[in-house]
């Protein structure tokens, strides 16, 4: 049976739009959350080469999106990232760059003809696991 995680509706239409702001990169952030409970999404700078195919999250932006995380009483939920021209699977890349096994990886994929997808991963050592995602109200 897979793993289901709930998110909030809130909070998946604001990647999503993230995403939908720049088409033509991959956008990339953390999901800030309490008790488990995805609280808050903190869009991050893609400073990599090549962001049309690849993210990699400012350090000084992800130093400050954790330090205000704790502020608010978060912990890290989520890293978030889109992929504009392929499926919201990992990627070769995503898998070896993956530096957080306890925190769940959502992809968002532009490439669904209209349709936006968001799929969640936990990634370990070169592997993935996909757990279903689920919609709340909260």
């Amino acid at each position: 049976m897979t793993e289901a995680i709930q998110i909030p509706r809130k909070i998946a239409n604001q990647l999503l739009h993230n995403a939908q702001l720049a088409p033509e990169q991959e956008v990339c952030g953390l999901v800030g959350a309490i008790s488990g409970v995805p609280t808050r999404c903190y869009p991050i700078t893609n400073i990599a080469e090549l962001p049309e195919q690849r993210f990699l999250l400012d350090p000084a932006q992800q130093i400050a999106a954790f330090s205000t995380m704790r502020g608010h009483g978060e912990s890290l939920f989520a890293i978030y990232h889109s992929h504009p021209h392929a499926p919201a699977l990992p990627s070769a890349t995503d898998l070896e760059l993956a530096a957080y096994p306890d925190a769940l990886y959502l992809i968002i994929s532009l490439d669904t003809k209209g349709i936006l997808e968001m799929r969640g991963f936990y990634l370990h050592g070169h592997s993935s696991r996909e757990v279903s995602l689920v919609l709340s109200e909260a």
